[in-house]
């Protein structure tokens, strides 16, 4: 997830929240009311303020070049030659010009409903850029726009720096070679006409960050690059998928090389579905847990960013937070303990069987250079294009408020992305949801001492690994008593600095994935043995499991409401910490019931072969989706309505985008290159001798696959469905 999972929305909400906490002492007193009433005394002074389009041109239609006072000083020669193009705007509306008119016609208005969260006016975005005045034939006026920001919560006497969300924003255009100063002195003039007041000082400015036009810079070497660089591959793939198609009609005489980078062979080993009874003894229901878990995360995002959106209805999404469906958003973050626990399930289930085989031996180094391997050249290719190629794909007048991060902070902390360790690092993270890869890798770091331990010493070995999450629990637990630290959103937890500390940081998601290697330990012990459990038992396990969920989800709805009383912070502690173990020890139940046929209905879902593509594309679609939600909502032209029904539109249409692009991106880059590193660390007890495709080359990666390590390098694996059924002897739990 993002940070966690709805935090980036939430802390919209709080600096929402922030304008009635800075009034009042007490934070138990919310912004609704605040809002509301200290809102009175000030809205009159917004109903004043007319369209500023038309009042702009009846206060300056006569205007000329040789009216150099209402430059108010600045006599430089851009401000002279944004006076001279003024005079022309006016006289052109005069005329009437269609130009002139088409830049009087996107300024934007007083958004209305501000008292329901409504406060921007975008007025018309492309109409503005669009315009195109000739006055000679060396001199063109364009249309330039820009934001104009009237800060409301400065007019009541508050001036805390994240009272900026309550700000009212309305678009307006002038001639490009005004800057945003230059503006200010026109608008300056007209509100102390409109509005009586003579100082204007923190009554509204225009920022020239907020300002858009369609001159921009040339290309830099590093966009260039990108952009070669993803031609270069996909240039590669059509010629070998081409060579495929029309000259190789003999797919066994397929030559290595182009075999890798075949989208026909690639696509063929992606959307093989294999029947569950070739494969008796790969677990089929981690592929649903896989999905589905990944389906929860890209909402949980989705909804995130449209938090974030310019809603006419902002307001209603501090009320939302007060239902009991929000509790699924909210506490999103389990599903990325859901990938830990698989995580350290799937790492000790196919370690220990591989050290088995091999009496013992690991090749740690060839392990890491193996998973370092498969994660980082899709991370340093993400890192190119969410920082390049999202400002070419997603202009807007929103692009610099309706996404997650700030992609420019790539330049200085891209290399603490591609050594996993940014969520330590770093406050500017380059992209901010691969935290969960630097946490997943830190704890791969550890896998050779936890599998031979646990080979070398069993049981005596996993009470010891028992002992170290419970350590590592009561310090989660230690952390946030000490230093009083608030969980929930509405008394301001999982802020930033909060966030890193309870949140990102690698220990505190070691209990779900030492959970994982736990059951994992167990399930390598009683594999291929049936457990007889009479039906008191199944329904006693199927109902413990389903109350140590819900309770993980729903215990914190009774303090949902914003009126309503929060957890202390030991209540709060408790919570946070016990959820930890809670969560992966309830999906140990769902794993086992599954395993042993105790499944039913829950089996027959998780465990559908339909699961199948979409798992093996799981690990590039959590890179690219949110790649998805930035150009999606970058790119508005108009303000959104917040509703559940309205995300969930918005969740189809970004997760059926996001399907598309990994599948692109699959076929283009990430099996090419999972082949050439199988070309390139080649096994040394290969039971097929050809050169696996690179759905088989894949290994353990986020989401991880079922995949056994061939020996006796740990690192070098077959995907299980791909080699079926002739894998399917050798295979076993």
């Amino acid at each position: 997830m993002v940070s966690s999972a709805p935090g980036a929305a939430l802390l919209l909400l709080i600096n929402l929240a922030a304008l009635g906490e800075a009034a009042l002492p007490s934070r138990q007193i919310w912004f609704e009311d605040t809002y509301h009433n200290h809102l009175n005394a000030s809205y009159d002074r917004l109903l004043e303020l007319p369209s500023l389009g038309p009042e702009f041109y009846r206060l300056f239609r006569n205007i000329s070049a040789s009216d150099l006072h209402l430059l108010d000083g600045r006599l430089g020669q851009q401000d002279l030659v944004c006076l001279a193009d003024i005079t022309q705007f006016m006289r052109s509306l005069t005329s009437p010009k269609r130009w002139a008119l088409a830049m009087l016609d996107s300024w934007g208005n007083k958004p209305s409903g501000y008292l329901s969260g409504n406060r921007v006016d975008m007025g018309n975005y492309d109409e503005c850029l669009r315009v195109d005045g000739t006055i000679s034939e060396t001199h063109h006026i364009k249309g330039k726009y820009c934001f104009m920001d009237f800060p409301i919560a400065k007019w009541m006497g508050f001036d805390a720096d994240n009272l900026s969300a309550t700000n009212i924003r309305t678009a307006m255009c002038l001639p490009s070679s005004c800057s945003a100063e230059t503006m200010e002195v026109f608008m300056k003039q007209l509100l102390q006409r409109l509005l009586g007041i003579g100082d204007l000082n923190n009554f509204f400015f225009i920022n020239e960050q907020s300002c858009k036009t369609t001159e921009s810079e040339p290309l830099d070497g590093l966009t260039i690059f990108t952009i070669v660089l993803l031609s270069i591959f996909c240039a590669v793939v059509t010629l070998c998928t081409l060579y495929d198609y029309f000259l190789c009609s003999d797919q066994d005489k397929l030559p290595r090389l182009v075999k890798v980078f075949s989208a026909r062979a690639t696509s063929r080993d992606l959307f093989t579905i294999v029947d569950a009874k070739s494969t008796p003894n790969v677990i089929q229901c981690l592929n649903g847990m896989r999905c589905m878990s990944l389906i929860w995360v890209i909402l949980g995002h989705e909804y995130t960013i449209n938090a974030m959106a310019a809603a006419i209805n902002a307001l209603d999404i501090l009320r939302w937070m007060s239902k009991p469906f929000t509790s699924l958003i909210l506490y999103a973050p389990f599903s990325v303990d859901t990938f830990f626990f698989l995580s350290g399930f799937l790492l000790v289930v196919i370690g220990l069987r591989a050290l088995e085989k091999s009496k013992g031996r690991l090749n740690v180094p060839l392990m890491y250079v193996h998973r370092y391997l498969r994660l980082t050249p899709i991370v340093a290719l993400a890192i190119l294009v969410y920082m390049k190629m999202l400002p070419l794909l997603a202009a807007g007048p929103m692009y610099d408020n309706a996404g997650f991060f700030d992609y420019s902070v790539c330049k200085k902390t891209w290399y603490w992305t591609l050594l996993y360790v940014q969520n330590y690092a770093t406050t500017d993270l380059c992209l901010g949801h691969t935290w969960y890869l630097a946490v997943d890798m830190q704890l791969y770091l550890l896998a050779p001492i936890l599998l031979i331990v646990l080979y070398k010493w069993g049981k005596k070995g996993a009470a010891a690994i028992l002992l170290v999450m419970l350590l590592l629990s009561a310090c989660l637990f230690a952390t946030i008593i000490t230093n009083d630290y608030k969980i929930l959103f509405k008394n301001g937890g999982q802020v930033p600095d909060v966030a890193k500390k309870i949140y990102s940081a690698t220990h505190i998601h070691a209990a779900p994935w030492l959970v994982g290697t736990l059951f994992g330990y167990f399930m390598h012990l009683v594999r291929g043995k049936h457990f007889r459990l009479n039906r008191l038992a199944v329904w006693t396990g199927w109902l413990l499991c389903l109350a140590m969920m819900f309770t993980s989800l729903f215990a914190m709805f009774p303090y949902a409401k914003l009126r309503g009383p929060s957890p202390t912070v030991l209540e709060g502690a408790f919570y946070y910490t016990l959820t930890r173990i809670g969560w992966p020890l309830a999906l140990c139940w769902v794993v086992f019931a599954c395993v042993q046929g105790y499944g039913g209905l829950a089996n027959s879902f998780l465990s559908s072969p339909l699961w199948q593509p979409l798992s093996r594309l799981s690990y590039s679609a959590y890179v690219w989706h949110i790649f998805i939600q930035e150009v999606n909502h970058r790119r508005v032209r108009s303000n959104t309505y917040f509703s559940d029904y309205d995300v969930m539109c918005s969740f189809w249409a970004t997760f059926g985008f996001t399907l598309v692009m990994s599948y692109v991106m699959y076929i283009a880059v990430e099996g090419p290159l999972g082949g050439l590193e199988g070309l390139l660390l080649p096994s040394r007890r290969s039971p097929v001798k050809q050169v696996p495709s690179p759905a088989q080359a894949k290994t353990e990666e986020f989401p991880e696959e079922q995949k056994e390590p061939e020996l006796p390098e740990f690192c070098q694996t077959e995907d299980a469905e791909a080699n079926a059924p002739k894998a399917a002897e050798e295979k076993s739990l």
